[in-house]
């Protein structure tokens, strides 16, 4: 068998490395002009949850363009906030980029590794008169901020002098205050019509030890205080993030004013990837976990990247994804379709194939000697066998086949198995049904059929035509195994859109099916965990890290074709 995917390595380069988008215009503006000599990005992950496939987006874009344009893409962990943040997500962020095959070589680094140099930044501003300590609650200074139609109001405690204000800001920084009870909050304009303008908070007091810090500090800086100027202490040229902190941009360039650092990246905003039949806020995703309407993180159903990479979907796969979806600053939602074929285009042309049977039922062959046993050489990849090499399947009196693929009742132009009909095994016999056995309960448990002998290969040797082809596994020559079959998590395109419903109810009741009756043909014995199979007519199939040495267990990563559309016409 070919290992062409079943060892293949991570790191692959980028799909279509020029494709045009605004963001590349810009950055060809900006080299064109001499503003800047190299291209340096960052992917900035707040590790409060596991990556998702919005975030394959941002990591695609952000280390694919250093990439392309011969620069380097810095990992910063955005641990501002103690209070959510663990090392176990650092950790699985930092697998997750090297999965998807991009490499910050020795530019990984966390905001908290600047928080002196961000506390010298917030004094700066104190001693320039454009930051003071505000002692009002949160919810004052929510009330105080004003509507889109209405200005905000100035905090009582807004003219303080710089000597009180420093003093006090330093006393936060001693831990004499208890949390809540002061902030920082730059002095800009109470009127102005971007609320985000309206005096933000820039510190707050949080008595929490953090994952990186430990105790050192009892006050954390915000993220719009930190982000900005973390980009300027890199020397980022290019900060790229997605819309919704297009209103942000103003207070961004207003700190690295105000501080005075000399390098002054550029923020560019571009669409978020609202993908249907998925969630991307890390809040919700982790009520999933918690609550257990699935089974961890990495759970496939999960549109995390260890979700995804378990199920069995290719770096490569998610790489095409994006690159066909584009960048643009148009928020639209796209149809997971897309996702699956770009999937599916990956694995296609380097994918084994092999028959699997999912819901067995038993076909006994009567005119089949008894303890013959014959060999038919298949290949692995029938549209060029030398690519992945042969194997043999191995043909008995008793066979099993998939419980769908027989109808006791046929309906109009069902081709497959029926009483009185003949189909052919592939590469093995023509069949015809004779009659069928059932239990007590008029469930059917085999279907006798008669064989014809002259037809071996699966050739009518009169050139009669034979419409239907079925996949079958040996009954006492195949090996028994699991199969899971994961569909889309939610049952609604749109999930957590609704104000009035609650997402938990949109949940896909169907999302997960486990048959532990499967059984996989004889050359998969022993196949270890991490292993990519086409199972012929039924889809694309991955083996689980759940997988033994007696048992695999294989995760359907996808189906053949789009079955999505008829399944959600049938629930109407």
């Amino acid at each position: 068998m070919s290992e062409e995917i079943n060892n293949a390595p991570n790191g692959t380069e980028s799909v279509s490395p020029h494709a045009t988008n605004f963001i590349r215009n810009i950055i060809d503006e900006d080299l064109a002009s001499g503003k800047h000599t190299t291209v340096v990005t960052r992917f900035p992950p707040e590790p409060n949850g596991y990556l998702h496939v919005g975030h394959a987006k941002a990591i695609c874009l952000d280390f694919g363009l250093a990439q392309d344009y011969k620069g380097t893409c810095h990992l910063r962990m955005d641990d501002t906030n103690p209070g959510k943040e663990e090392t176990e997500y650092i950790n699985a962020i930092k697998e997750d980029v090297k999965w998807l095959g991009f490499d910050w070589g020795e530019k990984v680094y966390s905001a908290s590794d600047y928080f002196d140099k961000l506390y010298e930044y917030a004094e700066r501003l104190i001693m320039k008169g454009d930051a003071y300590v505000d002692d009002s609650s949160a919810e004052e200074i929510r009330l105080s901020r004003g509507t889109l139609n209405e200005p905000g109001k100035n905090s009582p405690y807004r003219d303080r002098s710089i000597e009180e204000n420093l003093d006090l800001f330093r006393r936060m920084k001693a831990g004499e205050f208890p949390d809540g009870a002061k902030v920082l909050r730059a002095k800009i304009d109470m009127a102005d019509p971007n609320i985000v303008m309206r005096d933000p908070t820039l510190y707050r007091i949080r008595h929490q030890s953090h994952p990186h810090t430990g105790d050192k500090w009892c006050i954390y800086p915000m993220y719009d205080f930190t982000h900005c100027l973390s980009d300027s202490i890199e020397g980022i040229t290019h900060s790229l993030c997605t819309l919704e902190f297009e209103n942000n941009r103003p207070l961004y360039d207003w700190v690295l004013e105000h501080v005075g650092v000399e390098c002054r990246p550029r923020q560019i905003e571009f669409s978020r990837l609202n993908l249907e039949s998925v969630i991307v806020s890390k809040r919700k995703l982790l009520q999933l976990v918690k609550e257990h309407y699935v089974n961890g993180w990495d759970d496939p159903r999960m549109p995390t990247i260890a979700g995804m990479r378990r199920r069995g979907y290719t770096p490569e796969a998610i790489k095409l994804f994006c690159d066909r979806i584009g960048i643009s600053k148009a928020e639209s939602w796209i149809s997971y379709s897309i996702f699956e074929q770009a999937v599916r285009d990956d694995l296609n042309t380097k994918v084994p194939r092999v028959m699997g049977v999912l819901r067995p039922l038993k076909l006994v062959i009567d005119n089949y000697p008894e303890d013959l046993t014959e060999e038919f050489e298949a290949p692995f990849f029938p549209d060029d066998p030398p690519k992945m090499g042969h194997r043999m399947l191995k043909f008995t009196k008793e066979i099993y086949i998939d419980r769908d693929d027989f109808m006791e009742n046929p309906v109009p132009k069902f081709f497959r198995l029926s009483p009185g009909k003949e189909v052919r095994l592939r590469r093995a016999y023509i069949i015809k049904c004779e009659y069928v056995v059932k239990d007590e309960h008029g469930n059917i448990t085999e279907v006798h059929c008669s064989y014809d002998p002259a037809s071996k290969g699966g050739n009518a040797p009169d050139g009669r035509k034979i419409k239907g082809t079925l996949h079958w596994v040996s009954a006492k020559e195949s090996v028994p195994c699991e199969v899971r079959l994961y569909d889309r998590l939610f049952a609604v395109d749109h999930p957590a859109t609704n104000p009035d419903v609650n997402f938990i109810d949109e949940l896909n009741p169907n999302s997960l099916e486990v048959l532990t009756e499967a059984r996989v043909e004889k050359s998969l014995e022993g196949v270890e965990a991490g292993k990519w199979f086409q199972f012929e007519r039924t889809g694309y199939f991955y083996t689980d890290k759940d997988t033994t040495p007696e048992r695999p267990v294989f995760n359907r990563v996808v189906t053949l074709k789009d079955t999505w559309a008829k399944i959600m016409q049938g629930a109407k």
